[in-house]
């Protein structure tokens, strides 16, 4: 079936969440209540920092588990029949996703953090800085894109193939890639540690996360709903207090030199608007309708942060630049974000003018 035939959508772009819309306002707050409580009260968060067992710190891990879960559970991945459908903008997603996004980002870190804002950043943070910005951009995002691709009108059912087909391959390419980009980086990562995190943040929720979904649709799609709605204030809180501990361990870093999360912010933002303009550009090249190629190009700029964050502090620490850099990308997120909306809902007369008849 030709994808230039795909039905409309039939939904209404949802409005975003008051949680969601001031993302970036709620971390602002993170830091500034981080950093006061990691000055007033250093011991409490020094005796949580140390709660761990095989390199993984146990509140935050349980903090990333109600993260990660409740998002897992809206991912059907009974929804893969849907990828022959929509072969060509699959192709763009996996494309961009796993072949451009984690290189261009460890381009950019190259670029920026060791050459351009070297002399102005702690050089024995250096190489974690870069770290944090590969494990980023190395996690394509799985909850937020669903509010994006409202917001622009996009196909349904291709958002939640693409969302589906990118968290199984996450399961096996996540932590190879990740290995890889730290390795041609020159950091090295003790292999075990990354395999923990993946089996400890990716496939633990994901099993978990579908074993209870299906549990729920047994008794009706209304019960998995229900669910979600009650269980959605537990992820917005294990954020925030999770954020809140990692600046309390990054206050003294942020105030010593308080303009590194706007050098950190500068490749992410580079690396987000460059790869949703190739993605979406290729699907206009190839002939995917608009509803297709607004969610492959807003998965291919935003990042699956949650898993990124985890993933830092087990390899890096709380107090690593890693764990800096990764919560840069949470800071930034919904702005940036809603700016490439805009700009793809804008776009759309001249999109739709360039689609071969």
């Amino acid at each position: 079936m030709s994808t230039a035939t795909l039905p409309a959508p039939t939904a209404a772009p949802a409005p975003m969440s008051l949680f969601e819309r001031y993302l970036s306002v709620w971390v602002f707050l993170c830091i500034v209540v981080g950093i006061a409580l990691g000055q007033w009260l250093p011991g409490p968060f020094q005796a949580i920092g140390r709660m761990e067992f095989a390199q993984v710190n146990l509140p935050v891990g349980l903090l990333i588990w109600v993260m990660i879960i409740p998002m897992l559970l809206k991912v059907d991945f009974g929804a893969l029949a849907e990828v022959r459908r929509h072969w060509r903008g699959i192709g763009v997603t996996l494309f961009v996703n796993w072949a451009v996004k984690p290189f261009s980002m460890a381009l950019l870190g190259w670029i920026f953090i060791r050459h351009v804002f070297a002399p102005y950043l702690p050089a024995d943070q250096l190489d974690s800085y870069v770290a944090g910005l590969i494990l980023l951009a190395a996690a394509p995002c799985t909850a937020m894109v669903f509010v994006w691709s409202r917001l622009t009108g996009g196909h349904a059912l291709f958002t939640l193939s693409q969302v589906a087909l990118n968290d199984a391959i996450m399961v096996f390419a996540f932590a190879p890639l990740v290995a890889l980009l730290l390795g041609l980086s020159a950091i090295s990562v003790p292999w075990d540690t990354l395999v923990t995190s993946v089996v400890l943040y990716i496939v633990i929720p994901v099993v978990l996360a579908q074993l209870w979904r299906r549990s729920l649709l047994r008794r009706g799609a209304g019960a998995l709903e229900s669910l979600l709605n009650r269980i959605g204030p537990w992820s917005i809180t294990a954020l925030l207090a999770t954020l809140v501990l990692l600046f309390a361990f990054q206050g003294r870093a942020i105030l010593q030199q308080p303009l590194v999360i706007g050098m950190l912010a500068v490749p992410i933002l580079l690396q987000v608007l460059f790869n949703a303009g190739l993605a979406y550009g290729l699907n206009r090249r190839l002939g995917e309708t608009h509803a297709v190629a607004c969610p492959s190009a807003l998965i291919g700029a935003s990042n699956f942060f949650e898993l990124a964050v985890a993933a830092a502090i087990s390899l890096f620490g709380f107090e690593s630049g890693a764990a800096l850099a990764t919560v840069v990308g949470v800071l930034i997120e919904v702005p940036v974000m809603l700016l490439v909306v805009r700009w793809v809902n804008a776009s759309k007369g001249w999109y739709e003018a360039g689609l071969k008849p």
